[in-house]
């Protein structure tokens, strides 16, 4: 059985394409895996403990929004991290960030605007759900390049009033996946005023907003206080995936307008997948504490200045200021990523996976995305046999 009509034109996703380049092939090495933005680092010393103390958890059905203690916890952290104060119904429990991405556009973005089909703004390259929500919303999505010459970070006050008029929903990610560029307060402002002038509301993916280089990112919630911004056009999505080393528990938030996330949550009480309740007592212990996220923090850190040593002559090079990604500058991602494997036994992912073609031009051809999230050692070895193989 095929998919229906509107999913036809999707790519396969970025890990079976991957599988079918190298896999034919036998590795030039020991392999070591820097594809996946799977965290490796210890996940925090409480979570066994508290899954074994909450096990009869398992035996009930789980509350849909989040227990009343995760959303006191995730309203703390926000209120720490931002300077933010939310209310309750600010805020529901997500089975990770992606549920929250793709289920949102359903719930809040309308199916019409204006009487023509509406458009949904995703920056190129991009996190591959913002499509997959866009089509399945019945919105056209719009590619927007994220380069070095955008800072890459979407200009979609760039684009045409006529586009900016059918927008519903605009997806931004700061951290960006995969490049690492931070968002502004400017920045932020600029797209909230833009989202006001042109009545669409904003999706910020801010999942890697604790892996930081130079300083903490600032966040939407905060931008959109301090102009007073409309509550109901921001939602920001967040994670323990990458926060706490905690990928495989499923658990994030949303945040945003109280009418927008009661629309959220209503579409969750038919067809969503809530948290079970040991997961979630989890959960509020990974939002209250901030020592396992520092410790994991200066083990990026220790990563970040390897990379610098050993790619710090090469062209085009730049170290991210957040997440744990390097974008590396390649003629053919593809063909990097393959000669890369066969020569090396080093795995890492075409940047054009993760982009589409737009106006004749894929952003992300001419790049290859190196995950840093493994041991201090074996991400030595693995940089460096990049940097010898395909810039030496």
């Amino acid at each position: 059985m095929n998919f229906p009509e509107r999913f036809a034109n999707l790519p396969d996703y970025a890990f079976p394409r991957l599988r079918k380049l190298l896999d034919a092939h036998a590795p030039g090495g020991p392999a070591i895996q820097m594809t996946i933005g799977e965290p490796r680092h210890p996940m925090p010393d409480f979570v066994a403990p508290i899954l074994a103390a909450n096990l009869a958890g398992f035996g009930v059905y789980p509350n849909n929004d989040g227990t009343p203690e995760l959303l006191a916890a995730i309203r703390g952290w926000i209120a720490r991290r931002y300077g933010v104060e939310l209310a309750t119904e600010n805020l529901m429990a997500l089975n990770g960030t992606r549920e929250g991405l793709f289920n949102a556009a359903l719930a809040v973005a309308p199916e019409v605007k204006r009487g023509k089909t509406p458009a949904f703004l995703i920056p190129n390259p991009f996190y591959q759900v913002y499509t997959v929500a866009a089509v399945t919303s019945g919105a056209e999505p719009v590619y927007v390049p994220a380069t070095a010459q955008t800072g890459f970070l979407p200009d979609y006050a760039g684009l045409p009033p006529e586009v900016l008029d059918r927008v519903t929903v605009a997806y931004i990610c700061s951290p960006a996946n995969p490049q690492g560029a931070v968002a502004s307060r400017d920045y932020w402002a600029e797209l909230l005023h833009l989202a006001e002038r042109h009545d669409f509301r904003i999706f910020a993916d801010e999942c890697y907003a604790e892996v930081w280089r130079t300083a903490p990112p600032p966040g939407i919630l905060e931008v959109a206080r301090d102009i007073g911004a409309d509550p109901e056009r921001v939602f920001t999505f967040h994670s323990l995936s990458k926060r706490s080393n905690l990928p495989g528990l499923r658990s994030g938030f949303v945040a945003g307008g109280a009418k927008g996330i009661a629309q959220i949550r209503k579409l969750r009480s038919f067809a969503g997948a809530p948290l079970p309740m040991p997961i979630q007592a989890v959960s509020a212990a990974a939002w209250g504490d901030e020592a396992h996220v520092t410790a994991s923090r200066a083990l990026y850190h220790e990563k970040f200045a390897v990379a610098a040593e050993v790619f710090g002559g090469v062209q085009g090079f730049q170290l991210p200021e957040g997440g744990f990604f390097l974008w590396l500058p390649v003629e053919d991602g593809e063909e990097a990523s393959l000669k890369l494997w066969q020569k090396t036994g080093v795995r890492v992912l075409p940047g054009a996976y993760l982009s589409r073609e737009a106006h004749g031009f894929n952003p992300g051809k001419s790049y290859i995305r190196v995950a840093l999230v493994g041991p201090k050692d074996e991400t030595q070895r693995g940089l460096t046999a990049i940097r010898d193989c395909l810039y030496g």
